[in-house]
């Protein structure tokens, strides 16, 4: 198979195997958090890929950090998402929206109210986060109580319904980097002791509850999930993560997903490596991302280690990332300082091949 044959997924066909990864670019209305006309071309111009996967979107309004990140919980929020979509399909492409809640990890000085963020434990993330005071620690969040879970779940559920009426093709639910649903499934952020905590069984839960609600809304088949089992930022881990996703690949398998999006480094070790552990236990399509070029890509096809292959900088500096792909052309270079900046600058300017920088 190569990069560049067509792929189905659920009821679309992909005309090659290429996927924009989400990207956080916190380019949205600083208070609003709706996408802004600048969104709408950065998307359109990277179109050509087989799937676009968008930013991280918030579910609700507890779940706030920087300025300018999405969200898709207001009506204001579903009609800016519309113009998105309708312009990508317009231009051929299809788009899922990614669905997420920072859980721990929300700025307590940009909440609706006066508390602290909610996780399954009361253990802070590690390291600092910026805020509009200057850099400060995470806060130790307050634990949720066990029914409180299913108005969470609720709220992913109501972001599907709004990512439907947006005009998306799917929905993506981020259980990775350390976000709230990464939070429960693994154990160094979870030590609850009820229905949620414990064995994997328990801890996977509500990851489980969250796809079967959103499955509810758009069908498993326009349902996707991302996965990192190596992710250690914050103060992520888990004492066994060979039996924690081969757990949670096993059961979201059973549910007729889109697909599973799976983050391992290239260089992962063979030893270390989960991929291997995820493709046996999920029988449906296996995204892959991680630092991907051509040669590796084109690689983890061949050797059936994956259906399809993300790429996440590569589509941030080369908006025609596909047809360079395609040529074996160079990429363009990221400016990492205008990653989270604001602006158009090093968001819609990058060059397209054949066409010199202003």
């Amino acid at each position: 198979m190569s990069l560049f044959s067509p792929f189905r997924i659920g009821p679309l066909e992909l005309p090659n195997r290429i996927v924009m990864a989400p990207l956080g670019r916190a380019r949205a209305h600083v208070e609003r958090r709706e996408p802004t006309a600048s969104v709408v071309a950065y998307y359109v111009q990277r179109a050509t890929a087989g799937l676009i996967v968008s930013e991280a979107t918030h579910v609700a309004f507890d779940s706030v950090s920087r300025p300018g990140t999405a969200a898709i919980h207001t009506d204001g929020q579903v009609e800016a998402w519309r113009r998105v979509t309708d312009a990508v399909h317009a231009a051929g492409g299809r788009i899922f929206q990614q669905l997420f809640h920072l859980g721990r990890k929300a700025d307590p000085e940009r909440l609706p109210y006066v508390g602290l963020p909610k996780a399954p434990s009361a253990i802070a993330a590690m390291g600092e986060f910026s805020t509009p005071s200057g850099p400060r620690p995470f806060p130790v969040p307050r634990a949720l109580a066990t029914d409180e879970v299913a108005g969470i779940v609720a709220e992913f559920r109501a972001a599907a319904a709004n990512a439907r009426r947006a005009g998306f093709d799917g929905v993506e639910i981020h259980g990775a980097n350390g976000f709230l649903i990464d939070q429960f499934l693994r154990d160094a952020a979870n030590q609850r002791d009820d229905a949620y905590g414990g064995p994997v069984q328990n801890r996977a839960r509500f990851l489980l509850e969250v796809v079967d609600a959103v499955a509810s809304v758009f069908g498993a088949e326009r349902v996707g999930v991302r996965l990192s089992p190596h992710a250690k930022a914050d103060g992520m881990g888990d004492s066994t993560p060979a039996n924690t996703f081969e757990h949670a690949a096993r059961q979201l398998g059973q549910r007729g997903l889109a697909y599973l999006h799976l983050i391992e480094p290239v260089g992962t070790a063979r030893e270390d490596a989960l991929a291997p552990v995820v493709r046996r236990a999920f029988p449906g399509p296996l995204i892959l991302c991680g630092g991907f070029e051509r040669a590796s890509a084109q690689a983890a096809l061949d050797e059936a280690r994956a259906d399809l292959i993300a790429f996440g900088v590569g589509f941030i500096a080369n908006p025609d990332l596909v047809e360079r792909l395609r040529r074996d052309a160079p990429w363009n270079v990221p400016d990492t300082a205008t990653f989270y900046s604001g602006g158009d600058k090093g968001y819609t300017d990058y060059p397209f091949l054949n066409v010199a920088p202003c």
